[in-house]
């Protein structure tokens, strides 16, 4: 994620800004042109960016509720922007707490699709593509007793229970499942990992090279989901897989790592947004150096990616530790872990 600059009085500016600050301009986030800019009313329903003056467009319909704070593509008669276009089912908005949760959610959404639009991924909506188009359900629990929301993806369908924008309920979760990390923006991460495990792999011919990295995916699932929740995960877990949910199946090694490839790349785009760099004095070899001086979303390999986040979040870590406060990352990214890296990275760069 970058740092974003107001085009009218030069404020900093962070992707979910709608307002200026300082000048009070109204903002919105130009996926074209991948930027956020001031707007100037334009007559009726429509706006013109100061980043882009000859592109006049419209917010998405669900900045009405404080949703969304995308325009629609220029010129477009479509409704939505181009992340909203792919919700299904949406919490009812007359209910306050329900539209809280929903809003905190399209916040972590809108941040997924920053970065597959940063990679021009195929994005397919439902309608275009009946069979395997990406759809979000975002589902409340029945009031009364009964089966909870359960959160999943099934062939393009990602469903996101409602309650996990409940910071207490999903930290209750995360402890309940001896998970070091639980975030909104994981679950989407980690979900539509399974959706391009069908674009991209299944799909795209390429399952030989990917089971001999994951391992076989045809492997029964439910028995090994029922296998890893009765047994537990290997003790030497953490030298072959980034987490230990990653143990369950080679499904799931593959959307863990797909959503741990996404969490870095992404967090180091801002580290360099910020111009941050590590050189500790006592590092007297260059060994937990680095400087953060690339588009991680560019970059020409898994290596050089690995090489700026270990330095990057061993110096963060110790900076959590030193506010009492759990890891960042708390996660090794082991020789095996960083050849998965590796094969997300060259399969979201058509080089897999």
């Amino acid at each position: 994620m970058k740092l974003f600059r107001c085009q009218s009085c030069g404020n900093i500016l962070y992707f979910e800004n709608r307002a200026c600050e300082r000048c009070g301009h109204r903002l919105a986030y130009l996926p074209e042109t991948g930027t956020v800019s001031a707007l100037e009313p334009a007559g009726g329903d429509a706006w013109t960016p100061l980043a882009v003056p000859d592109r006049p467009s419209r917010f998405c319909t669900n900045a009405e509720h404080d949703a969304c704070n995308w325009l629609v593509p220029p010129g477009s008669d479509a409704p939505f922007c181009l992340a909203c276009r792919h919700n299904g089912i949406i919490p009812d908005v007359g209910n306050a707490a329900h539209r809280a949760a929903w809003q905190q959610m399209e916040f972590a959404k809108h941040r997924l699709f920053y970065a597959l639009l940063r990679w021009n991924l195929p994005l397919k909506t439902r309608a275009e593509d009946p069979e395997h188009g990406l759809i979000f359900n975002f589902l409340a629990d029945p009031p009364e007793e009964g089966q909870k929301v359960m959160t999943g993806h099934d062939n393009g369908v990602i469903t996101i229970a409602l309650v996990e924008a409940d910071d207490a309920e999903r930290e209750k979760r995360r402890h309940a499942m001896g998970e070091p990390y639980r975030t909104l923006i994981g679950h989407f991460r980690h979900e539509v990992g399974h959706h391009y495990w069908d674009l991209l792999v299944r799909d795209a011919g390429k399952l030989d090279a990917c089971r001999a990295v994951f391992g076989d995916d045809s492997e029964d699932y439910e028995a090994a989901l029922k296998r890893h929740y009765a047994e537990g995960t290997p003790p030497d877990w953490q030298e072959r897989y980034v987490s230990a949910y990653a143990t369950t199946h080679p499904w799931e090694d593959f959307a863990e790592t797909w959503a741990h490839y996404l969490h870095i790349v992404d967090t180091l785009e801002m580290a360099s947004a910020f111009g941050l760099a590590v050189n500790p004095s006592v590092d007297t070899d260059g060994e937990i150096s680095a400087t953060i001086d690339f588009d991680p979303y560019a970059a020409d390999s898994i290596e050089r990616i690995v090489n700026a986040w270990l330095p990057f979040v061993f110096a963060l870590n110790s900076v959590n530790r030193a506010m009492g406060t759990r890891d960042l990352y708390p996660f090794v990214l082991a020789p095996p872990v960083v050849r998965k890296l590796g094969f997300i990275h060259d399969l979201v760069h058509g080089r897999a």
